[in-house]
């Protein structure tokens, strides 16, 4: 989950519709009312023009399996052609799918989904509450070893099953399923279990689904609008070219795939088996990698929308032809200086406070991302559930930089042990570093080392607690709009916090019982409590949060941005995405 700094035919022609005229109503002919015989034939008519919006996919998704996908490309597609129990609005409000409602139980132990009537897949087939019992199994399960299987923890038995031992006895991962079994389970309307395997996938009132948890998890409604309860029909499984077979690609989503040119092209129309809005937009994804092409592509009018990578984006500012296309929103990453606290000198709380205050990050963001980014002082973006919008604390202030490391046990910057600027050497990153390193020198006298190494050799350090670099960027991304997600799964003592030996027993019970809590008020007032707590620690300077960018045709209408957005503005409602026909170039 983790997102290091260095972290897409036509159709038939409609037809005119006919009036009839009332015989009863219209007087008979006479000859003056005869009109006279056209010498030529009228011009026909033009059709409308299809609406279609072409994007540019980028490089081609390597899986559409939902369990397996791990790129925001192989995302972007499969978000079409799938839909979760539930989804998330443009408020990053988490609102029903597939299921009509839910509901939990006293103490958020369990579950319970009630699915919308009559639900098909795209091909007519029916969608049941198996199907989504199956499709959670599967992420959990240790044979599917997807990248995101943790996400499924909160159920019980999924964390014994899916780290189960290669070499336990058949007996033994028999007994770890069935517990996941029957924490997964699916009902009819009248309370009974729904047939098994392709009886249950067959069971029209099979609606209901009740999942158990092994402690209770009042947020797991949202975990349920991601990939990992993404209905993949079984029997689908396993086609060996994803990409020239339509049969492997149906789904319960908005969107349905038309047509498939391999390595080139791919065009998505509505799913008229759809329960929701129907789309009046069709959306074809080609795949240019090189961005320079993609552009010159978007420039001659083949293209209504592409990403735009973040060091382009001052480029294409200054771009007259085409800057009051580009469509900057807020991302859904937050970037910052993290301190391994076990290195000296960051295991000194006011040594670390020092590098905080003495970042500026509106001068970064200004002259190293260029626009690429929007600086921050909170870990939870702005937009998210759980932002603290009164944060203050480590905004840039020389003076209080410097007061700061009087009073730590160095006392000043040339009794600080050797500072190490461990980074990956590439164009990108590079200039970060510099900037950094100038920084600290002008403001607290620190002069710090500069030290490029590889990709491979960056990720290693930085995974393990033991070889991390005393400072380093890193980025968190969101997968879904929750506190818990940033808070508890980064910061809680055995997560990721872990790398930067990071742990704090009361921001651990403040998440615990947020973690636990139903109530959704109190539940943010615990969080919020756990980020306070946070702030004081200071393990990391946060810098700037990301941006989402993208060049967008002036006939593209009807979208609404959202830090979730991926492949194009809107993407997660596009059912409402319009093309004014009448604008597109003749």
């Amino acid at each position: 989950m983790i997102l290091l700094a260095a972290c897409s035919a036509p159709e038939p022609a409609s037809v005119a519709p006919t009036f009839a005229v009332s015989a009863t109503n219209t007087p008979p002919p006479t000859l003056k009312s005869v009109s006279p015989i056209p010498t030529s034939a009228p011009k026909p008519t033009e059709p409308p023009r299809p609406k279609v919006l072409r994007v540019n996919g980028g490089a081609l998704p390597e899986t559409l399996d939902p369990h397996k996908a791990t790129l925001v490309s192989e995302w972007a597609h499969l978000q079409l052609v799938f839909e979760g129990l539930t989804r998330f609005n443009d408020n990053l409000e988490t609102i029903p799918a597939a299921a009509e409602k839910w509901e939990y139980n006293a103490n958020a132990t369990e579950l319970t989904f009630t699915l919308r009537k009559g639900l098909k897949y795209s091909d007519g087939s029916l969608l049941s509450a198996t199907r989504f019992a199956f499709a959670l199994k599967r992420n959990i399960n240790p044979k599917t070893s997807g990248e995101y299987t943790a996400l499924t923890d909160e159920i019980r038995g999924a964390l014994d099953w899916r780290n189960a031992r290669a070499d336990l006895k058949p007996d033994d991962l028999k007994r770890l399923e069935a517990v996941v079994d029957a924490s997964i389970q699916s009902f009819d309307a009248s309370g009974k279990p729904c047939k098994t395997g392709k009886d249950g996938y067959a069971q029209d009132d099979c609606l209901i689904l009740r999942l158990v948890f092994a402690q209770p998890a009042p947020y797991f409604h949202v975990v349920t609008g991601t990939w990992v309860a993404y209905p993949i029909k079984e029997e689908n499984i396993g086609a060996k070219d994803l990409w020239n077979s339509m049969r492997a690609l149906i789904g319960n989503g908005a969107f349905v795939v038309k047509s498939i040119e391999p390595g080139a092209r791919v065009r998505l129309e509505a799913n008229p088996n759809y329960w929701g809005d129907k789309a009046g937009t069709a959306i074809e994804y080609a795949y240019q990698t090189d961005s320079a092409t993609a552009l010159q592509s978007y420039k001659k009018n083949d293209l209504d929308v592409i990403v735009i990578p973040p060091e382009e984006i001052e480029k294409i500012q200054s771009d007259a032809e085409i800057a009051k296309q580009l469509v900057l929103s807020p991302g859904a990453c937050t970037f910052g200086v993290m301190f391994a606290l076990d290195k000296e000198p960051f295991n000194d709380l006011r040594v670390r406070q020092a590098f905080a205050l003495a970042t500026d990050r509106d001068a970064f963001v200004k002259e190293v991302l260029r626009g690429a980014g929007t600086p921050t002082l909170t870990w939870i973006p702005k937009g998210f559930p759980g932002f603290p919008a009164d944060e203050k604390r480590w905004a840039f202030d020389a003076a209080a930089a410097k007061k700061a490391l009087s009073e730590s046990k160095y006392v000043s910057a040339d009794k600080l042990p050797p500072i190490t600027l461990t980074f990956v050497a590439n164009a990108r990153t590079r200039p970060r570093y510099e900037w950094l390193q100038k920084q600290w020198k002008q403001v607290l006298g620190v002069d710090a080392r500069l030290n490029p190494v590889d990709q491979a050799t960056y990720a290693n350090l930085t995974r393990d607690p033991r070889t991390a670099p005393q400072l380093y960027l890193q980025g968190w991304c969101a997968l879904y709009p929750d506190p818990q997600y940033w808070l508890s799964l980064y910061w809680k003592t055995g997560t990721v916090a872990d790398r930067l030996k990071y742990s704090n027993k009361p921001l651990d019970q403040f998440l615990s019982e947020a973690d636990a809590t139903p109530d959704q008020k109190k539940r943010l007032e615990l969080y919020g409590k756990a980020h306070d707590l946070l702030m004081l620690d200071a393990p990391g300077a946060f810098v700037w949060n990301s941006v989402n960018a993208y060049l967008v045709k002036p006939w593209v209408k009807e979208y609404k941005t959202t830090p979730l957005n991926r492949w194009f503005p809107g993407d997660t409602n596009p059912t409402r995405l319009d093309i004014d026909t009448a604008a597109l170039p003749k």
